[in-house]
């Protein structure tokens, strides 16, 4: 990992830096439309373009992500940076689970599978291996419960720019 990307970890539990974060999703969605999915989160941590369908537009939703590998899945958390309220990306996929994740320039179709019990578990404590302060957004979020997804590809992968960003 970059010396930036490590203190970018360091940095992660503190409230200046959750809102900071949320304040440049949009130039990531742009940084990650304009390398078409090459380079998302200024190539510092894992992360990827999660395209969904916007549970009441019905119009596609890109948002950049952390992730972690697993097995030929990505498991995402819907941390929403500690905030109270549940991500919009994660309602659209409880509403529509067929996605598309962007990976180093590759478009993957995905299915997303809530976890819960000991998978959830097993999940959880990779995301916070790879990104230690998903445990203080989870603190931050009080009595809402942060859901973990594992996203299941399901075709082949093809090439090309990333869906836009909406």
């Amino acid at each position: 990992m970059s010396v930036l990307g490590t203190l970018a970890r360091r940095l992660g539990h503190r409230r200046w830096f959750a809102a900071a974060g949320r304040l440049l999703v949009p130039a990531d969605r742009l940084v990650g439309r304009l390398t078409r999915g090459r380079v998302v989160a200024l190539g510092l941590i894992p992360s990827l373009v999660i395209t969904t369908t916007g549970r009441r537009s019905g119009r596609p939703r890109s948002n950049p992500l952390l992730y972690v590998p697993d097995g030929d899945g990505y498991v995402v958390v819907g941390s929403n940076w500690g905030q109270p309220s549940q991500p919009a990306w994660a309602l659209n996929l409880i509403a529509e689970p067929t996605a598309e994740v962007t990976l180093a320039g590759r478009r993957i179709p995905v299915r997303a599978e809530l976890a819960t019990g000991a998978e959830r578990e097993r999940l959880w404590r990779l995301l916070v291996t790879e990104w230690p302060a998903y445990r203080t957004y989870a603190q931050r979020a009080g009595d809402r419960e942060i859901r973990v997804f594992r996203l299941v590809p399901t075709g082949a992968a093809g090439t090309g720019g990333a869906a836009s960003a909406d």
